[in-house]
């Protein structure tokens, strides 16, 4: 019977490896600027050879971009069941360790996404938006005093900050994964909390 359970889950480990070159690929040179051929010699097997695991370019784009976004929103959910202090953070951590580890996905979504078909596309942006919905909950738990759309325009603009990794440079901009991720995680945070900042306040130059 073992040889019936690990065959599944090599399958699988290889499919990983593939989407994991083409999304490095895609980043690099762009979608059309990569050839199934480079794909498989990148995870070392014949171009014809990938057909055995996805229909083509097009399937690989569209498994990368519905597969993250489904991810991102099943893991919120996970991490918002929390005291809502306790969850925001959760969801900040979560969010940061995927915008370090995953950077050639934030650059395929953003050059990429057009390119997927319709029912694709929809689902990639339908997902966003409830993941986009579960900070904006915590957020206004954390931040009671604050207008839901104030709450969503706070979420956007954090989100847009940790997506900016990819032009952090090869090494984030600082000496390692942990001090990058430690600034983020500040700078989040303090977006968040300037929520409670009074909104008369004035400031001249």
């Amino acid at each position: 019977m073992e040889p019936t359970k690990s065959a599944p889950r090599a399958a699988g480990a290889r499919r990983e490896q593939i989407l994991r070159e083409a999304a490095r690929l895609f980043a690099e040179r762009g979608f059309h600027g990569v050839g199934v051929d480079e794909i498989g010699a990148a995870v070392g097997i014949s171009g014809p050879g990938l057909y055995r695991h996805f229909a083509g370019k097009d399937a690989m784009l569209a498994e990368l971009l519905v597969g993250i976004s489904g991810r991102l929103y099943a893991e919120g959910k996970r991490r918002t069941e929390g005291a809502p202090a306790q969850a925001l953070d959760a969801l900040v951590r979560g969010h940061i360790d995927f915008a370090l580890d995953d950077r050639p996905l934030i650059t395929v979504h953003d050059r990429e996404l057009d390119r997927l078909r319709d029912s694709d596309r929809k689902m990639v942006r339908q997902l966003q938006r409830q993941y986009v919905e579960l900070w904006v909950d915590v957020v206004r738990q954390v931040h009671p005093a604050t207008s839901e759309q104030d709450a969503r325009a706070a979420v956007h603009a954090v989100l847009g900050l940790l997506n900016s990794t990819p032009h952090l440079g090869p090494q984030g901009g600082l000496p390692g994964r942990a001090a990058t991720a430690a600034l983020l995680h500040r700078l989040a945070l303090g977006a968040f909390a300037a929520l409670d900042s009074s909104g008369d306040r004035q400031v001249t130059y």
